[in-house]
């Protein structure tokens, strides 16, 4: 027996490979993923704490999380749910690309493949594989199903025939946008701390570190999470107000912190709808913004829920019999 390399050993550690299994890590992804954990983990340090820091990974949770993967990745992109200038599109997508969830042709593709397939077969992410396989495990591994031109051409030829989308799959353009967020982010602490702080120097240091720590690292890891969640979660615990042929639920946590994204039975029963809460007690704050918008003109054609709300009365036992 060969001896294990550092992929197959990661990959027995995170439960992928039984004795004689095939599956191998994907290591560039696997390094990114657990760089950036640790990275996070730096606001650990009291010295990098500060409350603007903060305010900033909270108001990059909307700005990132909600504007450019609930609206621009999701609602706009994946299913059409709405229409909008072709530069409030693009926006939304370099917004989307900062998340570091991969290039949108990608993040399209590997959605409506879901979609189709949900919770069968052919579905990267279920939970029926495991809850850590539909939270993260699924694209730790070097999957060619998910890595290749004929995903895209069969599911996000809209977005290939697109030269500004094909530019993002160049990794330089990629990292271009990635080095422009974390500069961003380091100018405006360094500004808040020549502003607000005493040591000039000190102060500008401090809370421009600050900035890109809370800013740029502890955002991405939670906006990661909050997605995946939507994945794992969704998919698990949580009530349905219609019959579908997925696990898909309506998740009370998820649907919360995500900004109207973990109402995931409503959005599997009606997937084009760019809206997601369809009772009265569903915070869809995602579709509230492209409402807002669409009272001054920025957005058009909202695909709104056409089903009336049924309580499913199967259990998930029935169900998965069925």
């Amino acid at each position: 027996m060969r001896p294990l390399n550092f992929s197959d050993r990661m990959a027995r550690i995170l439960g992928f490979l039984d004795h004689a299994s095939p599956i191998r890590l994907n290591q560039p992804i696997v390094r990114m993923i657990f760089g950036m954990h640790l990275l996070a983990l730096l606001a650990c340090i009291p010295w990098l704490h500060s409350w603007s820091g903060m305010a900033m990974a909270f108001a990059g949770l909307y700005l990132f999380g909600t504007l450019g993967i609930n609206i621009g990745f999701h609602r706009l992109l994946t299913h059409r749910g709405f229409e909008c200038p072709r530069w409030l599109e693009h926006t939304l997508t370099v917004i989307g690309v900062c998340c570091w969830q991969g290039t949108p042709l990608n993040w399209v593709a590997v959605h409506r493949l879901h979609h189709q397939h949900s919770d069968e077969t052919p579905d990267p992410h279920s939970p029926r594989a495991g809850f850590f396989w539909s939270h993260m495990g699924w694209f730790l591994i070097d999957d060619p199903t998910v890595y290749n031109v004929s995903l895209y051409d069969r599911y996000a030829r809209d977005l290939m025939g697109d030269r500004f989308y094909k530019q993002l799959e160049r990794p330089y353009i990629f990292r271009r946008i990635q080095a422009a967020q974390w500069a961003a982010f380091l100018l405006s602490g360094a500004a808040i701390g020549a502003l607000t702080g005493e040591d000039l120097l000190w102060d500008t240091v401090q809370m421009s570190l600050s900035g890109l720590v809370w800013g740029v690292f502890v955002r991405t890891v939670a906006v990661w999470h909050i997605t995946w969640s939507v994945n794992s979660l969704s998919h698990i615990w949580g009530y349905r107000n219609y019959t579908t042929q997925d696990d898909s639920k309506n998740n009370w946590l998820v649907g919360l912190v995500s900004n109207g994204e973990g109402w995931h039975n409503n959005h599997h029963a009606e997937p084009r709808s760019v809206k997601n809460g369809h009772r009265w007690w569903e915070l869809d704050v995602s579709y509230l913004t492209v409402l807002g918008w669409s009272w001054i003109g920025l957005t058009w054609n909202l695909v709104t829920p056409k089903l009336k709300h049924k309580t499913d009365p199967q259990t998930d036992e029935q169900r998965k019999a069925a």
